[in-house]
């Protein structure tokens, strides 16, 4: 019992779609046409994508990545810059949540011993917010984005003139953040236990080094593992080709799953079904809310010419993925909802779920807990409503000057 408790709390958004889309068929009775209120496109480049990252995490890349650069820098405020522009720009082709679970780790792992507890939770909330507003950019930095660059049928340079005002701002932003971190010189000495990212060999001036290579998974040679590279690779054009609609996201999907079924099988047990899932209920859920006129009517009224400061608002309880489905069927404007579920990922903790993955990450460690949750909620509260106010007021000067 306790481990489907578990599960639930854990895949609590799924269970709240599915909740939703079960009450609304009280309403609107199941029928054949709940399979066309499913965007099937979008849950087949979604699947694809996740299959793809997966497998280049499984080639160990993203690890190798940062840890070749992370080595090459000797203050904290230089090793940070590497650690949070690492999300920002990763963020934009592999998703936020991938590129957090990639590098909060190898942030965690870099900083024990070597960082103020303050500093080190200051980089992780910085690494959150850069995730989530690197990811805005181009339409394979999130799901809401895939979702979205599905549906508006609008070129991809248009799509990224949207989202560009927003991504440079973070960037600015993220650079004024950098100057709370102190200059000071890092001392390589590891003193908490916690084992780094990557072997360190310490060198004749005393400071430890990376022994960051690329290397093959175990059980595996070079040459599969070469060729293993460079099928991920191929796919992963593949699925960008397939976003900017130039092949179908069905060839996508099944030539992914055929592929990754040779080359890399514990790529696809990882891929995050219950998020398919979710979007799926979500589907029927938004589907038979259009279907009931009452309903329908009110929140187009509500949503209607409203739609950024609506998906703001809504996304800070409900986090911007189930918003965008939620107020899709009802926005008139959807460019302003693209910019609305991208800025609303920044605010609460709930307000994106990537920023629950970064919390997750960072209290999985005893000697964080000994710095406390309450004061990285602050934190993180702190920084992300500067950020959401200072895109708010960027949105409100685009739309009147």
């Amino acid at each position: 019992m306790l481990k489907v408790f578990s599960f639930i709390k854990k895949e609590a958004v799924f269970f709240i779609a599915l909740l939703c889309a079960i009450v609304s068929s009280f309403f609107v009775p199941p029928s054949k046409e709940y399979f066309s209120y499913i965007d099937w496109n979008t849950i087949f480049i979604l699947f694809a994508l996740m299959a793809v990252i997966k497998a280049f995490v499984n080639c160990n890349l993203f690890d190798f990545i940062g840890n070749s650069l992370s080595f090459h820098f000797r203050t904290y405020r230089s090793l940070s810059a590497v650690l949070i522009f690492l999300c920002f720009f990763s963020s934009m082709f592999i998703t936020n949540d991938v590129a957090l679970l990639t590098f909060v780790p190898l942030t965690l792992a870099l900083s024990a011993g070597l960082f103020p507890m303050w500093c080190t939770s200051y980089v992780v909330v910085l690494e959150t917010v850069a995730a989530n507003t690197g990811s805005m950019f181009t339409p394979l930095g999130n799901p809401q984005n895939l979702f979205l660059f599905q549906n508006l049928q609008i070129p991809l340079k248009d799509f990224l003139f949207i989202t560009f005002p927003y991504t440079l701002l973070s960037f600015i932003l993220l650079c004024i953040a950098l100057l709370f971190i102190p200059k000071k010189l890092i001392m390589r000495e590891i003193s908490s236990g916690i084992k780094p990212a990557s072997p360190l060999l310490k060198g004749e001036d005393g400071a430890l080094h990376s022994e960051s290579t690329l290397s093959s998974p175990k059980n595996m040679t070079p040459f599969s593992y070469v060729v293993r590279l460079i099928f991920c690779m191929l796919l992963f054009i593949l699925c960008v080709l397939s976003v900017l609609h130039f092949i179908p996201k069905v060839i996508a999907a099944l030539v992914t799953l055929i592929v990754l079924m040779i080359v890399d099988r514990k790529a696809l047990k990882q891929v995050d079904y219950m998020l398919l899932l979710t979007f799926c209920a979500f589907f029927i859920f938004t589907g038979n809310i259009s279907n009931i006129p009452v309903i329908s009517q009110k929140l187009s009224s509500l949503v209607s010419e409203r739609e950024f400061f609506s998906s703001v608002l809504i996304s800070q309880v409900i986090s911007n993925v189930p918003a965008t489905l939620l107020l899709y069927p009802f926005s008139s404007n959807l460019k302003s909802l693209a910019v609305g579920v991208n800025v609303g990922g920044l605010g609460s903790l709930v307000a994106s779920l990537a920023s629950l993955i970064s919390f997750k990450l960072y209290m999985a460690l005893d000697v964080n807990k000994r710095w406390g949750s309450i004061k990285y909620l602050l934190l993180f509260t702190l920084c992300n409503i500067i950020f959401l106010l200072c895109m708010v007021l960027v949105r409100f000067l685009i739309l009147h000057l």
